[in-house]
């Protein structure tokens, strides 16, 4: 096995942030480390909560932070749903979906989603009649999903929102900003009972800061007080995710160039015999395999330092979900595959 490895498992970024963020580190003082926040004294919980505010032209009570993205969808769960409560999640999402609800005693449901011909999509017509038929408390969407990389139109939103007026959406947006425009405003006027949760982990780079938020529903103000900190936030986090903010230059530059990865491997991986490379909205790309070349391509890859995620669930055992690397990562990786490939008589 390699001595230096590379790590494309994780879904977290190794272009880094941009380097704004850097200089937040470098010039940090005693007042950002030793002293709370006074951001309450002109009536708002931090100065991010505000500045996200301002970007999507909101009220700042409406943005709630916390610890990632995770750390939203759990307070979501915890400040809304009891024991016996019903949640309702798509199939082919992020495992821990199907454990949240387990935190409350409550109750998970799952509705589908389909693999189609290139990418996979959301059979919304069957999760209208699941939700119809079950009538949860609460119903979780991702867009773009994790593992399988698909998302929702604004149209499709839309229609689906619209039919789920009388119950609380959160519609995950962890991997947003990898394309698309944005409409937040326009969806926080049309669903008072919508929460969208976003992170600064995926698009700005910055999973080891821990920091994510939502927009809440005028309906959901019970959700702002429960994720109230008296006390305030952590003024470093604050300060590096306004640098990303301030520096959008650099991040759409690395969004074209996963764009472009992203479509390499479509078009590479879909070459070879048994390989289902699947078209991805987000910063991975999942790709269907042979189940009988698992342990070998595994430990192919690992040999040249390599490590991707090799799926063991149960709708998706025989897949790869690749993340996104640098440029040059990328090309190693899809040409460590080829030659797999080629070995075993696959093209």
């Amino acid at each position: 096995m390699s001595e230096k490895m590379i790590y494309l498992d994780r879904n977290e970024s190794n272009y880094g942030p941009a380097p704004a963020c850097f200089e937040v580190l470098k010039n940090a003082g005693l007042t950002k480390l030793s002293w709370y926040t006074k951001a309450y004294s002109h009536g708002v919980k931090s100065i991010l909560s505000e500045r996200i505010a301002n970007d999507f032209g909101i009220e700042e009570k409406q943005v709630v932070l916390g610890y990632g993205a995770e750390d939203i969808l759990k307070q979501a769960v915890q400040c809304y749903l009891t024991k016996g409560s019903k949640l309702l999640i798509p199939t082919y999402s992020w495992w821990y979906y199907k454990k949240i609800a387990d935190e409350v005693e409550g109750v998970g449901i799952e509705y589908p989603m389909v693999q189609g011909e290139e990418t996979f999509y959301y059979d919304n017509e069957k999760m209208l009649k699941i939700y119809k038929e079950e009538k949860p408390e609460m119903v979780f969407i991702a867009s773009p999903n994790n593992p399988t990389g698909n998302k929702l139109t604004l149209n499709e939103i839309k229609i689906v929102l619209k039919e789920l007026q009388d119950t609380i959406v959160v519609l995950d947006e962890a991997y947003a900003y990898m394309g698309g425009d944005d409409y937040i405003k326009e969806l926080m006027v049309e669903n008072p009972n919508l929460i969208v949760v976003r992170t600064f982990s995926k698009y700005y780079a910055l999973a080891g800061v821990r920091i994510g938020y939502g927009i809440i529903g005028a309906n959901l103000a019970a959700m702002s007080k429960f994720t109230n900190r008296y006390l305030g936030y952590n003024r470093i986090s604050e300060e590096i995710a306004i640098a990303a903010l301030d520096s959008p230059d650099y991040y759409r530059e690395i969004a074209s160039k996963m764009e472009e990865d992203r479509n390499m491997f479509f078009d590479e991986l879909n070459k070879i015999e048994g390989f289902k490379a699947f078209r991805s909205f987000a910063n991975f790309v999942l790709v269907e395999i042979p189940r009988e070349i698992y342990g070998t391509l595994k430990e192919f890859l690992l040999e040249k330092g390599l490590a991707i995620k090799f799926m063991n669930e149960d709708l998706l055992d025989h897949h790869l979900r690749i993340t996104l690397g640098t440029q040059e990562e990328n090309k190693m990786l899809c040409e460590a595959i080829m030659e797999y490939a080629v070995n075993e008589k696959m093209v």
